[in-house]
């Protein structure tokens, strides 16, 4: 898909709002055209018609989570707090941009099957999640797991299926307080997870234990 315009691009946002509300299928490109003010001839010369104007929305989503993303994991801080700064960074942009989430949910099987937005969610979550889990293992913030790119898409699909969930509500008064709090209960359920951890038993008493001659 060729770069748009910066004006163009930024027209295009006021789509969201009406896929989001009736659908890719039930928006023609003649609503498209009025609701942004970009003639359709414009629209059809730059885009493959309604479907490159969800597949632009979508794509320039996952830039900005990109751009998030990106700062959070390169901060000076260990790995650990880079990966909670990095699922605070993704919930902030879908809950600053709740029509997008909405578009991308109501066609989410069309999306889905867009080649390029799957090389995009690639690049701009798993592969800086991946390496966070290696860099955690290396200053000792994060333990090692068996399948890191496993782990990274669970990462991603958690954050998104909440983010998601809030944003279809409608947009949030408070974006980045409710980040915030999506960010604290996930980031628990990621880093210390649901099991209980029983303490060693202790040891018995005996020649060897803690009241034994020997440690008398």
């Amino acid at each position: 898909m060729r770069k748009l315009p910066a004006k163009l691009a930024s027209q295009l946002y006021d789509a969201a709002e009406l896929i989001a509300e009736r659908g890719l299928d039930g928006t023609k490109i003649d609503d498209i055209a009025e609701v942004t003010g970009i003639p359709k001839a414009t629209i059809y010369y730059h885009l493959d018609g309604k479907n490159g104007v969800l597949e632009f929305l979508l794509g320039d989503l996952l830039d900005l989570i990109a751009g998030a993303v990106g700062v959070a994991v390169s901060g000076p801080e260990d790995a650990r707090t880079r990966l909670e700064a990095a699922i605070v960074a993704q919930l902030g942009v879908m809950l600053e941009h709740p029509f997008l989430c909405r578009a991308l949910v109501g066609d989410l099987g069309r999306a889905t099957r867009l080649p390029e937005l799957a090389v995009a969610i690639h690049s701009t979550f798993y592969e800086p999640i991946e390496r966070l889990l290696a860099e955690g293992v290396a200053d000792g913030s994060l333990r090692r797991v068996a399948d890191p790119a496993t782990v990274a898409m669970s990462v991603f699909g958690a954050i998104t299926i909440a983010g998601l969930s809030v944003a279809v509500e409608g947009p949030c008064e408070r974006p980045v307080e409710e980040a915030t709090r999506l960010a604290a209960a996930i980031g628990e359920l990621i880093l210390s997870g649901l099991a209980t951890h029983p303490a060693a038993p202790a040891a018995p008493d005996g020649p060897d234990g803690p009241d034994g001659p020997e440690n008398g």
